[in-house]
């Protein structure tokens, strides 16, 4: 069984040197992976293993140091149940492509684009989507990303952003501070009656008569 697998393999390879059409590259990864986990569970045990990100199974070399261009120009546009990112990107092959969905954020790596590689990354998103249902559709001279939205309704933005206008309520003001500013300006305005009764008022609030120096008034 052993001899079998690796001679399928070992055509699998040649087909996938050979071939052109992504379609077809797609296909032909994804058998040659098949046969690649079945030839490994025939000679060790077989043992438990995260679930492993949506992807294209394109592997990049841990050992070797991946520079990216990051992407942060593209479009998007969105009805009640998905989100669509359209990224302008020419020469992309779906199998030597990384994608990693998350419930809030999302992470496309594009390997070996015309000798480059580009990377579109969003580490948080406006609201949650379904990352199982998410997909990626790579055409001539773009690729569109789908997100699913966990709930139906309206973004506002594709990405989370902070409300800059939120009130800082470690800030306490002062609600005499209001009033006292209006009694000095009565003061400095008034007649002799006026300055004597706001004096009046001024003196009982700061020895402890009163709490309120406007009930000098009533």
């Amino acid at each position: 069984m052993a001899e079998d697998l690796a001679l399928d393999l070992q055509e699998l390879r040649h087909l996938q040197s050979i071939a052109k059409r992504p379609r077809i590259l797609n296909l032909i990864s994804s058998e040659i992976r098949n046969l690649e986990k079945v030839s490994k569970e025939a000679v060790t045990e077989p043992t438990k293993q995260a679930p492993a990100s949506i992807s294209s199974g394109f592997k990049v070399p841990s050992t070797s140091a991946v520079n990216y261009i990051t992407l942060g120009s593209f479009s998007w546009e969105q009805d009640d149940d998905k989100v669509k990112i359209h990224v302008s990107l020419e020469g992309v092959q779906q199998e030597k492509m990384e994608t990693e969905f998350k419930p809030m954020s999302v992470d496309i790596k594009f390997h070996d684009v015309q000798g480059k590689n580009y990377r579109c990354a969003i580490p948080k998103l406006n609201k949650e989507i379904v990352p199982e249902n998410c997909k990626v559709l790579v055409k001539p001279n773009r690729v569109v990303i789908t997100l699913i939205k966990a709930s139906k309704g309206n973004w506002l933005d594709l990405k989370f952003k902070e409300d800059k206008l939120k009130p800082n309520l470690d800030k306490k003001q002062d609600p005499m501070a209001g009033i006292m500013d209006m009694m000095k300006n009565m003061y400095e305005e008034g007649d002799e009656d006026m300055k004597r009764t706001i004096a009046k008022a001024w003196t009982d609030a700061r020895s402890g008569k009163t709490a309120d120096p406007l009930k000098g008034f009533n």
